[in-house]
């Protein structure tokens, strides 16, 4: 299966330590070889970067590892493909628009007997069931919620109240943002993290890389990292639990 990368923070921050460990499974400590992709907010507007080749070998991922782009909201994705070709058009994280906000998501799983999701106003590029069960999700949202609230964390929590009937159908771990809120939904396996002062010392899993947060970052600074597998081997990560999600805000828990 893929695996999933997420951050949320109180102040634009960089990814580039965590994304360092996800590629290395991307095709060389994991099999997760058919393809990358990541989406960073910045203001109103989100940028991404995909690559149907491994991550392991991505010159475009290489280019993320070393280039630190600042954002409060970032969602990344490495495939290891099951439903559909490897292509650029199946690579997540996918990204649509709602009530002129960008909203993007990245899942981990497979689903079958899905033939009855069947979205109206939103319809996959691609061929596969992760995208799919996005365009659902959102033609959901959009028949609950007839126009935009003034706070999308109801839009947030109801989209985790469909997730069920996702996970009815297979594995479904997803991460979904509007560049404030970032949503984790977990049928098996997903982690989180938040990191605030006192910062110490950290280090990867898949690569020989340390980091010192305490030097990269201020004593107001709250980062939390959602990833499919821990990725560092010296913090505590907190597992979320079958069928549970949680819904960050600006670094916090909400």
């Amino acid at each position: 299966m893929c695996e999933l990368l997420g951050m949320s923070a109180n102040v634009p921050t960089d990814i580039c330590f965590s994304f360092s460990g996800l590629l290395e499974r991307g095709g060389n400590t994991g099999p997760h070889k058919d393809g990358w992709g990541i989406t960073f907010y910045e203001g109103k507007g989100c940028r991404t970067f995909k690559d149907p080749l491994p991550s392991c070998e991505s010159e475009i991922a290489k280019l993320v590892k070393h280039y630190p782009i600042k954002s409060c909201s970032v969602i990344s994705h490495i495939r290891q493909g099951n439903r559909g070709e490897v292509c650029l058009e199946n690579t997540h994280p996918f990204t649509r628009e709602l009530w002129g906000k960008e909203i993007t998501y990245a899942h981990n799983g497979q689903l079958s007997g899905y033939d009855d999701l069947k979205p109206e106003f939103y319809q996959p590029v691609g061929d596969t069931d992760s995208e799919l069960a996005y365009c659902w999700i959102l033609d959901e949202i959009r028949k609950k919620f007839t126009e935009k609230p003034k706070d999308m964390a109801p839009v947030f929590r109801y989209a985790a109240q469909l997730a069920p009937q996702l996970k009815a159908k297979g594995v479904f771990n997803m991460l979904l943002t509007d560049g404030e809120y970032v949503l984790a939904y977990c049928t098996n396996n997903l982690h989180w993290i938040t990191r605030r002062a006192p910062f110490g010392k950290a280090s990867l899993i898949d690569a020989d890389v340390i980091i010192d947060f305490q030097k990269e970052t201020t004593p107001n600074d709250v980062v939390t990292v959602i990833a499919t597998r821990p990725l560092t081997e010296d913090e505590d990560w907190h597992k979320i639990e079958e069928g549970d999600f949680k819904l960050f805000k600006l670094g916090e828990l909400i």
